[in-house]
């Protein structure tokens, strides 16, 4: 059976989709999404820059950590030398 009750559900179920694409399409709808679109920009603009510091500061590092481990290479092959003599 099809009741009343649904079928005012239905009317207003199609009267609040109908209501929300004109609020979603307004002019005031359209500045939100645009001032929220720009922070996001801005915000993917900072992260972007983080990660490329980030980028730099870990080839610092591993170009740091293979001089090292060059040096220890040095030194123990020095070592071995020495306790062959």
């Amino acid at each position: 059976m099809f009741g009343w009750k649904r079928a005012g559900l239905f009317a207003a179920g199609v009267l609040f989709g109908t209501a929300g694409l004109k609020i979603l399409t307004s002019k005031d709808a359209k500045k939100v999404y645009a001032e929220c679109t720009a922070a996001t920009l801005r915000a993917k603009d900072c992260v972007m820059k983080t990660v490329s510091d980030v980028q730099e500061n870990a080839g610092d590092i591993f170009a740091d950590a293979k001089a090292i481990n060059e040096e220890r290479a040095e030194a123990e092959a020095a070592c071995e030398v020495d306790d062959e003599e």
